[in-house]
């Protein structure tokens, strides 16, 4: 999981319920102080919540840019159901679809969608649902296709557990895998928001990661510009495989030195100038 430095939001975000069509939406809202040269809207991973961004608001409203930051349906503050259903991945499609909406950025030329991880596959089946709201796309350290072999192997291990374990029970045993260095990280506010994920929403997108088909040509097709940035190693998809992913895609490729899979936490001053980079760029470009 993505670790963020802080739970606590800097002085130009703020949290709030983002109502949509579909229901509301716990958000980190942040404003430039002046005009807004867009808008974007980031979905986090697996396990993760809207605080994995956390880390990149200031610098991006300082480049002029709004960022809304997202916690998905059943994921930390945003409620969700018990019914495994309610999470296949066509209808966390549409709940990212009715977010573009209300965030209502069509003077802008329409909202930089930027998914990391799992946020990034969901976000690819809502462009291949309807790509018109969309400026942009960013795939932040999310392949083409399900996770690893070895990864696979976690996840149903996960899944696993959950099915038979209560969630406290499952953060326990996770704990006592971890490495000594991660020790110094906040483990009581990583433990909150651990606790208020819901155990059907872990499930069905775990499963979601270890089947998720190869649709690289589908999200080409849409013409919608695409950028793909990673760090420089990934265990969950590999780094050439993002590579080629990218050429297949004609899609702009940024690699983060010093990051690994969540560059976002690992490296946020560099990664948040290679998305106002990549979004500046299209400023003056043809909407496809």
């Amino acid at each position: 999981m993505s670790r963020p430095p802080t739970f606590t939001p800097p002085p130009c975000a703020r949290a709030h319920r983002l109502g949509t069509a579909r229901g509301d939406f716990a958000v980190l809202d942040a404003s430039p102080h002046g005009a807004t040269r867009g808008t974007a809207l980031l979905l986090p991973g697996f396990t993760g919540s809207k605080e994995d961004f956390i880390a990149l608001l200031e610098p991006l409203t300082d480049a002029g840019y709004r960022i809304v930051a997202v916690d998905g349906r059943g994921q930390y503050e945003t409620d969700g159901t018990d019914r495994p259903e309610t999470y296949a991945q066509h209808e966390l499609a549409r709940d990212v679809l009715a977010q573009a909406a209300a965030l209502d950025a069509g003077d802008e030329g329409g909202v930089h969608l930027v998914g990391h991880s799992l946020g990034g596959q969901i976000a690819r089946a809502a462009v291949l649902l309807d790509a018109s709201p969309f400026r942009s796309l960013t795939l932040m350290s999310s392949g083409p296709a399900q996770v690893t072999e070895a990864q696979q192997a976690k996840v149903k291990l996960l899944g696993d557990a959950l099915a038979k374990l209560t969630m406290a029970e499952v953060w326990e045993a996770m704990r006592a895998l971890d490495p000594p260095e991660d020790a110094t990280t906040d483990g009581e506010a990583l433990r909150r928001r651990w606790l208020r994920h819901r155990p059907a929403q872990l499930i069905a997108t775990g499963r979601q990661l270890t089947v998720e088909p190869d649709r690289v040509a589908e999200l080409a097709a849409t013409a919608l510009p695409v950028h793909v940035l990673s760090g420089v190693r990934d265990d969950t998809w590999p780094v050439p495989l993002l590579d080629d992913m990218a050429r297949r895609l004609g899609a702009h490729r940024t690699r983060i030195d010093g990051a690994e899979h969540s560059p976002n936490t690992d490296r946020p001053e560099p990664t948040a100038r290679a998305l106002a980079s990549f979004w500046e760029d299209l400023r003056t470009a043809p909407r496809p």
